[in-house]
C-alpha cells in the first residue's frame, strides 16, 4: 500500500471520528514529509532507521509507513477501518446514494486541516462530481480568514491543480458583516464559482436584528448560499448552541 495514502486515509478516519486536531495533523504531517520521497528512498530511509529521526515523523506514523513499505495494510489503519465500517446515520443511505458534490469546505488556508490537492483527492475517491473550495473571509480573523491577496493566490493554486474528473470549483465562505455587507471586493466575489454568505459573530442578536442582516446578504447579488442559517452548534469541542 502506498504510504502517503494510508496516513492521509487515517487522518480522514480520524476527523471522522472527530479526533482532537493536534492528532489529525501528525498523519497530515507525516504523509507531507514523505511525499517528496521516491519508493525506493522511502525505503532506504525506513530500513536503516533514517526516517524514524526525521522532523514530522513520530513512533506511530513511522510504523505505519514501515508497514505501508514492506506492502500490508498498516494495523492502525485496518482498525480504523473495521471501527468505521457502518455508516454514521443508517437511514440515510438513500440520500447518500443520490450526492453529487459539496459546496462549502474548508482547507488548511483557513481553519480546516488539509490541502486542497488532498480535499480534492478525497472529494474523488468518494465519488464526488465536484467540490468547492469555501474558505473564510479576512474578518474571521480567528479562523484565519483569507485577506484579497491570499484569495488571489488561492485562486492561482486551484487553477493550477489536475483533478482528473472531478470539478473543483472556487469558493469562499463570506462573511455577512452587521450591516448585511459582504465581507470581500465585489471584484473578487464575482470571478468565483460559489459565494456562501454566513454570520458568525453576535449569534444571539434578536430575531428582528439578525433577520435584517441575513436579508442583507441574501440580497447581493453575489450570494449563492445562505450558510448555517439557524446558528445551531450540535457537537464539536466548543460544546452546542441553541439556535439564533
Amino acid at each position: 500500500m502506498d504510504a502517503v495514502d494510508a496516513l492521509n486515509e487515517i487522518a480522514f478516519w480520524l476527523e471522522r471520528e472527530l479526533a482532537p486536531s493536534f492528532k489529525v495533523q501528525a498523519f497530515r504531517r507525516a504523509a507531507a514529509t514523505i511525499a517528496p520521497l521516491d519508493a525506493a528512498e522511502l525505503a532506504a530511509r525506513v530500513a536503516d532507521g533514517r526516517l524514524k529521526r526525521t522532523k514530522g515523523i513520530g513512533d506511530r506514523t513511522f510504523q505505519v509507513i514501515a508497514q505501508a513499505v514492506d506492502g500490508q495494510v498498516p494495523d492502525y489503519l485496518a482498525d480504523l477501518r473495521q471501527r468505521n465500517d457502518q455508516p454514521l446515520d443508517t437511514g440515510g443511505a438513500e440520500l447518500l446514494a443520490q450526492l453529487r458534490g459539496d459546496l462549502h469546505s474548508h482547507t488548511e488556508w483557513s481553519d480546516g486541516t488539509v490541502p486542497i490537492e488532498v480535499m480534492a483527492a478525497a472529494a474523488a475517491t468518494l465519488g464526488r462530481e465536484y467540490q468547492a473550495i469555501t474558505d473564510h473571509s479576512p474578518t474571521l480573523t480567528v479562523a484565519s480568514g483569507l485577506s484579497a491577496e491570499r484569495l488571489e493566490e488561492q485562486l492561482d493554486v486551484i487553477a493550477g491543480l489536475d483533478t482528473g474528473s472531478l470539478t473543483l470549483l472556487t469558493g469562499i465562505e463570506v462573511d455577512i458583516l452587521e450591516n448585511g455587507a459582504l465581507d470581500q471586493t465585489p471584484e473578487l466575489l464575482g470571478r468565483l464559482d460559489v459565494v456562501v454568505g454566513s454570520v458568525h459573530s453576535k449569534l444571539r442578536s434578536d430575531r428582528r436584528t439578525m433577520t435584517k442582516r441575513m436579508l442583507g446578504g441574501i440580497h447581493d447579488p453575489q450570494t449563492n448560499v445562505l450558510g448555517h442559517c439557524t446558528g445551531r452548534l450540535v457537537q464539536g469541542s466548543r460544546g452546542t448552541r441553541p439556535p439564533s
